[in-house]
């Protein structure tokens, strides 16, 4: 039978392991959460917020300058434009005029570059670019849903959703006629 002193020992043992154990466990989860908020930008960020809040109370305890009077609102003459040129009185205001719209066979040729670029886009390249590349994608898919008169919402649709409306917008073109692939 051990004695006392050892039982006591061997507890006190066990417990000092116990504690270690526990405190390279805390001091693992924290060094995981540091490396995670670093990958993420979050150090940087939060870097960047403390600047602009040590840096805020300066520009609180200055003065502001004082706000020179407003001058008094100028009457325009009749027949001017607001930026000071003269307007033929004659003239009669036109809505927005619409731009001349390119040929369906060049839309139809960028497409099918742009579609053949997207599907070659290497592992490595920056999201920027790919991200460029899919804006002037979209662009391309509205003037040819413009030209041949396909209802499209790819404008209005949410990032989330905007390939499933893509993918839409494509089957629509070709029943239309437009040869995107190839």
């Amino acid at each position: 039978m051990p004695s006392g002193g050892s039982v006591s020992a061997q507890a006190g043992a066990s417990l000092l392991q116990l504690g270690g154990t526990v405190a390279l466990l805390v001091v693992g989860v924290a060094v995981l959460v540091l490396l995670l908020r670093w990958a993420t930008g979050q150090l940087q960020a939060d870097r960047a917020a403390r600047r602009r809040a040590r840096a805020l109370p300066e520009s609180a305890a200055r003065p502001a300058a004082p706000l020179p009077a407003a001058a008094p609102p100028r009457r325009r003459a009749t027949g001017s434009h607001p930026a000071g040129r003269r307007v033929p009185r004659n003239t009669v205001a036109t809505g927005p005029t619409e731009r001349p719209h390119r040929p369906l066979e060049r839309v139809a040729a960028d497409l099918r570059r742009l579609a053949r670029e997207l599907a070659m886009v290497p592992g490595g390249m920056p999201m920027e670019r790919r991200r460029g590349l899919l804006a002037a994608y979209d662009d391309l898919l509205v003037e040819a849903a413009v030209l041949l008169e396909v209802p499209q919402q790819l404008t209005e649709v949410p990032e989330e959703a905007r390939e499933f409306e893509r993918i839409r917008l494509l089957g629509a073109l070709e029943a239309a006629g437009l040869v995107v692939t190839g």
